[in-house]
């Protein structure tokens, strides 16, 4: 496995690699939809990659195993999405990814690492917890992470929560 930015030849592949992830879901009846769910198209995909903030794990034979996308708000570097395909998942790719989008925040000088996440299935809030994240509680969200989470409500996600890791400059 190898992680590299993303490149233009490789957008294309990146809503088939979450449609593959999303299918994780389906074998929870609340969040069965999203298997079904809209993905990121190539325009969003592109914005990312133009702003360098999109990563891609390949395999050995250039297969694209999954990608993450992160964009600098305010002095936090969000993570927009990480998806990783259902046949790699388990295999330590989304870790290599979110390495990664920490590494990129230490580059640009961010203070820390946010996500918005499900708070109970396991390979969302549980895992990213795993790996340094912290729930930030309901009253201490700043502006931002508030609108995300509303934007997210409104479109039919319950259950989320927002998560930080802090980096050291």
């Amino acid at each position: 496995m190898r992680i590299r930015p993303t490149l233009d030849q490789d957008i294309q592949w990146l809503p088939g690699v979450e449609r593959s992830a999303a299918q994780a879901f389906a074998a929870w009846p609340a969040l069965a939809w999203l298997a079904q769910g809209d993905v990121m198209d190539c325009e969003a995909h592109r914005a990312f990659v133009d702003a360098g903030g999109s990563w891609v794990v390949e395999d050995l034979d250039g297969c694209i195993l999954g990608f993450a996308c992160a964009r600098l708000e305010d002095q936090a570097l969000h993570l927009h999405e990480v998806s990783v395909r259902l046949e790699a998942q388990g295999q330590g790719v989304g870790r290599k990814l979110l390495q990664q989008v920490a590494d990129a925040a230490r580059q640009v000088g961010a203070r820390e690492l946010t996500l918005t996440t499900f708070a109970d299935v396991p390979w969302n809030a549980p895992f990213y917890a795993r790996l340094g994240f912290e729930v930030i509680d309901e009253g201490l969200l700043d502006a931002r992470l508030q609108q995300i989470l509303a934007g997210e409500r409104a479109h039919g996600f319950e259950g989320r929560c927002a998560m930080r890791l802090g980096i050291d400059n």
